[in-house]
């Protein structure tokens, strides 16, 4: 027999001496009838006949209710147990909850971990931009150097270009072949005749005329 079959068996067989008290209670005040049940119980005379009618119908019915009472609550449900059911529930429950807070902010600190090493990933790959755009700078430096001076003979090349072409545009012609030739050749480039001598000759003839 368990725990609650016994409570239920004991408090039922309780309750049922208690209502055999209460009719017995009924009947003396009710009835005028002397009290009979309380003579089995081996207490004095003159207690017993101290306990008026009013008083034992008052205990026997107080006394059913009560074992009435405990003997539901016994075998429907124990309201101890019952409360302390409620008391493990809620614990659960606040536990599970608790959990389920400590897993979401366990899940936050992953997050904020794996941000963070994503964000020193990518502050790596920006040092290392910076350190190949710094390395590239040093090795541009001298071509800019290289750049300038070759800007600077372009500017004497060019110089050198228009007194060239200032030069070719009044050509002087050779005697000898007709073709053109620049005023400081000494010799046609085109048939090897001397234009010096010509020259000078052709200037004296102009004179001479």
């Amino acid at each position: 027999m368990t725990k609650k079959g016994f409570g239920v068996w004991l408090f039922s067989t309780l309750t049922a001496i208690a209502t055999v008290h209460l009719i017995d209670a009924a009947n003396a005040l009710l009835f005028n009838k002397p009290i009979t049940l309380l003579k089995l119980y081996p207490v004095e005379e003159a207690k017993l006949q101290a306990i008026t009618p009013n008083i034992y119908f008052l205990v026997a019915a107080a006394s059913t209710a009560l074992f009435w009472g405990i003997t539901c609550a016994i075998a429907f449900e124990n309201p101890v147990e019952a409360f302390l059911n409620k008391i493990l529930s809620d614990a659960k429950k606040q536990s599970a909850v608790e959990s389920q807070l400590l897993e979401e902010k366990s899940e936050l600190l992953d997050v904020m971990n794996e941000t963070v090493e994503f964000n020193n990933e990518l502050l790596s790959q920006i040092k290392d931009v910076i350190y190949n755009i710094r390395a590239e700078i040093k090795e541009i430096q001298p071509l800019k150097e290289n750049v300038e001076k070759i800007k600077t003979e372009l500017s004497h090349l060019k110089k050198e270009l228009k007194s060239f072409e200032e030069k070719l545009g009044r050509p002087t012609f050779c005697v000898a072949c007709g073709k053109p030739v620049l005023p400081e050749f000494n010799i046609c480039p085109y048939c090897g005749e001397n234009l010096k001598p010509i020259k000078e000759q052709v200037i004296q003839l102009e004179r001479y005329k």
